[in-house]
């Protein structure tokens, strides 16, 4: 019996070994390792994915209506992570407006396999309240994987201003004066000029009038020096050479007056309106005008040109000739001494390069 009980044991436990076929083996085998493979991926997945974070905020979450504020989206993540920031609406909730956004900026970390990325946004609300700005949702590609990922989310607050009602309406701020611009005053200051131009013109008109002078008038040439225009006058009467031709008066009344005319613009002594005698006193009195050689020739010759002239004196004809040369002799030696050095100086020059061309 014992044995019987034995013997059926022992052929039950070579059935079951029996069934464990080689190929069985394999495939549970393969499925084991199948299984272990899709496990470790999804465990990479999953810790690549605990490093993607992304992040909502805002510089300043408590304004007055009417201020602007930047919203700030980021996001870390690694640098072989594909990253889609969110489209945000130009109004967020109906009362918060986005103004402006700028592009995405990119920066490195201390982790030189990861990377942030930030975008602005200028949002501003004209309703006092408080405003809860909801999540947004980035759009990431892992090896290919497709996934999302949301930042959290803001609260705005916006405060209105409080107005004094006792006051009345008033403005949130007042009015400020801007500084001027030179554009500005330009046409003031150039306004100013041409009044105070024809206020001018109109005074020295007045005074040209009153004064009998017209009123534009040619700038008078500057007066030519005394010597020089009594030369040429004594050059004239010597070219005419009139006492040859029985005209002595006339004669001694031009080269007279030629002396007077020099002798008022060389010395300041009214020759034209004096006498004879008076002009010789008035030398007689500033002595040291002229030598006593010229004071002497030129009292000889305004005394022979009054006899010719009222006593009928007829001179000979050396006395004629005399006469001239006195003449020139006191113009040229009473000169003022500035044009005599000037024609010095020119006649050494002029011997100079007579010398050079010789």
């Amino acid at each position: 019996m014992k044995k019987d009980i034995l013997t059926s044991k022992k052929a039950q436990f070579d059935s079951a070994h029996c069934d464990c076929h080689p190929e069985r083996i394999r495939r549970v085998i393969n499925t084991g390792v199948l299984l272990l493979f899709i496990t470790l991926f999804l465990l990479a997945g999953s810790a690549k994915a605990q490093r993607i974070k992304a992040t909502a905020s805002l510089d300043s979450a408590n304004i007055l209506i009417g201020d602007q504020v930047k919203l700030f989206l980021e996001i870390d993540h690694p640098k072989d992570v594909n990253v889609q920031f969110p489209a945000v609406p130009d109004t967020i909730n109906s009362l918060i407006e986005v103004i402006s956004r700028s592009g995405v900026d990119t920066f490195e970390l201390d982790d030189e396999t990861l990377m942030k990325q930030i975008q602005a946004y200028t949002i501003t609300s004209f309703d006092s309240g408080s405003y809860r700005i909801p999540p947004y949702w980035f759009k990431i590609d892992v090896d290919g994987t497709i996934d999302s990922i949301p930042s959290n989310g803001v609260t705005l607050n916006v405060y209105t201003m409080q107005i004094d009602t006792t006051k009345g309406p008033t403005d949130i701020k007042m009015p400020y004066g801007a500084p001027l611009t030179l554009k500005e005053v330009t046409p003031y200051i150039l306004g100013v000029i041409l009044i105070g131009a024809i206020i001018f013109f109109l005074l020295y008109s007045i005074k040209r009038k009153k004064n009998n002078k017209p009123i534009f008038a040619r700038p008078q040439k500057p007066k030519e020096p005394a010597h020089i225009i009594a030369l040429r006058e004594l050059d004239r009467i010597k070219t005419e050479k009139v006492w040859q031709k029985g005209k002595t008066k006339q004669y001694y009344s031009e080269l007279t007056d030629a002396l007077r005319e020099y002798i008022e613009d060389r010395f300041g002594i009214r020759a034209m309106e004096q006498t004879t005698d008076e002009t010789v006193e008035s030398f007689r009195r500033q002595k040291g005008l002229v030598s006593d050689k010229n004071f002497a020739n030129l009292t000889q010759l305004l005394q022979t040109a009054d006899l010719v002239k009222f006593a009928k004196y007829q001179p000979l004809p050396d006395d004629d000739n005399l006469s001239l040369v006195n003449a020139y002799f006191f113009v040229n030696d009473t000169k003022k001494e500035e044009q005599k050095k000037a024609e010095e100086k020119a006649d050494n020059d002029e011997n100079v390069e007579e010398v050079e061309i010789k």
